[in-house]
């Protein structure tokens, strides 16, 4: 049970980021300042914001969880998450600065024609939504054990504070939370491995003495011993982590108005091109440091027969002293809501950019725009909610569901703009066939083969490009 301590440190968290991205984010005067922060953010607060934006509390909970069942394994995906930003720096951010792009779904309009932006921009919106509504209501669930509160009380607590500065503060805002967020969720799993630490009769020793017996610090695995087809489906392997990293950060870093948004808001194509590199330095480390707090608890429980998911809080519930317990459920409301709140202002963008506005035939005064992108906040909050009680009945693991529902989406997406960026042929037409194809054949794969998911978005990416181009094949021959 957590202590009074530990309410007052949750109680003075929340109102303390409420009012500090409200009052950081500026007055806003136009949907401009509104979403992209009026594109003045410096490029290595854009870099913390992005990781922020990217790590919720699936994360924080599950990966420790990982490495105590397994290893260090899933290091090699990251690796490939550092390989994927680099690409995107190179081949994709200087295509999007060539013009005057507010969303990352402009540029399909611009290669291929509306059709193409709206509807990648839906799928982008009703995947989001879903997906985060998943990683809302895993929130709520440490919560719910660790406060004794009902889960949806913690939903809505959650979704209303990010709502607050997110509505006042803008992009500027949400970026500038986002930094301080990432600061207290590192800063709390580094203090949970510390006071763990201090519990092991011989500190760090222990650790390595356990995790060599139980070979928890293996990073490298070429997965090949068992033949091709277990190969294909294990998905912790050194050339499937590289691949599957690589294309899964080209599609949420290159694709997704989550971070492109963000990316958006920086001053000129050089600071975004190191916020988006620096961040997948970060990452590496941030993973490593999750991994790491995972082994130290296998040092300290040994084996157990649990849940991946289930062994950080249960050592935040048992073990941890008052004010510290306090310290680590701020961190968690802070993985939350640096997602949820860049969900809420991303959908809403798109929202506004990619769909109303081009259908709106009106021509509306800025001051409308502004009170028009802040209502769809509102109601982007809402339905948030509404994903995450939805979610609530499933007995599914969460972090199962979250992956499976970006999978179905990302091979697509990063194929159409692959396709607009390096096959310059291809038309409209073309591009929606393949669009449709990469989404039903990870339909396919993900419910009828046993194929690892760090090979979906390959596999999505691939099929896109090839039915794009021999539908292409086929329309230029008539």
């Amino acid at each position: 049970m957590a202590s009074t301590l530990d309410y007052i440190i949750i109680f003075s968290f929340l109102v303390g980021i409420a009012i500090f991205g409200s009052l950081s984010g500026g007055k806003q005067k136009s949907v401009t300042d509104y979403f992209l922060g009026s594109k003045q953010v410096s490029w290595w607060a854009v870099c913390f914001a992005i990781v922020a934006a990217e790590t919720s509390t699936l994360t924080f909970i599950s990966i420790p969880g990982l490495a105590y069942l397994t290893n260090l394994n899933f290091l090699q995906v990251t690796f490939g998450y550092l390989v994927g930003r680099i690409i995107v720096a190179v081949v994709f951010l200087p295509a999007y600065y060539k013009g005057d792009l507010k969303t990352a779904y402009s540029f399909l309009e611009d290669r291929f024609g509306k059709k193409t932006r709206t509807a990648a921009s839906v799928v982008f919106i009703f995947t989001r939504i879903a997906a985060d509504g998943v990683r809302l209501f895993a929130t709520a669930i440490p919560l719910y054990l660790i406060l004794k509160i009902n889960p949806v009380i913690a939903i809505i607590v959650i979704a209303f504070v990010a709502l607050i500065y997110t509505y006042t503060g803008g992009l500027k805002g949400v970026i500038k939370v986002d930094v301080v967020l990432m600061f207290l969720y590192i800063g709390s799993a580094v203090l949970a491995g510390i006071y763990l630490l201090s519990l092991l009769p011989e500190g760090w020793v222990t650790v390595l003495d356990s995790a060599r017996t139980g070979n928890k610090f293996s990073v490298i695995n070429f997965g090949f011993e068992n033949g091709i087809s277990e190969f294909f489906s294990e998905p912790y392997t050194f050339i499937g982590g590289i691949i599957g990293g690589t294309f899964l950060s080209m599609a949420s870093h290159g694709t997704d108005q989550l971070i492109v948004q963000r990316l958006f808001s920086t001053k000129n194509l050089r600071s975004a091109q190191k916020a988006i590199i620096g961040s997948g330095v970060i990452v590496i480390i941030q993973f490593a440091i999750f991994l790491i707090l995972g082994v130290m608890l296998y040092s300290y429980y040994g084996s157990l027969n649990i849940r991946s998911d289930e062994i950080f809080p249960k050592f935040i519930i048992e073990v941890l002293p008052s004010g510290i317990t306090g310290i680590i459920i701020a961190g968690l409301f802070a993985a939350a809501m640096s997602t949820l709140a860049g969900s809420m202002s991303a959908i809403s963008s798109s929202l506004m950019i990619d769909i109303y506005l081009p259908f709106n035939k009106k021509d509306i005064g800025e001051n409308i725009k502004l009170k028009t992108s802040r209502g769809l906040t509102i109601l982007l909050a809402m339905f948030l909610v509404l994903s995450a009680l939805i979610f609530m009945n499933t007995s599914q693991a969460v972090v199962e569901i979250a992956l499976s529902i970006a999978s179905f989406t990302y091979g697509g997406l990063l194929g159409t703009f692959i396709l607009g960026l390096l096959f310059k042929k291809v038309q409209q037409t073309a591009a929606l066939i393949g669009f449709s194809a990469g989404i039903t054949g990870m339909i396919i794969v993900i419910f009828f083969t046993n194929v690892g998911w760090t090979w979906y978005t390959l596999i999505g990416v691939a099929v896109t490009i090839t039915t794009a181009l021999l539908s292409s094949l086929m329309y230029s021959g008539k």
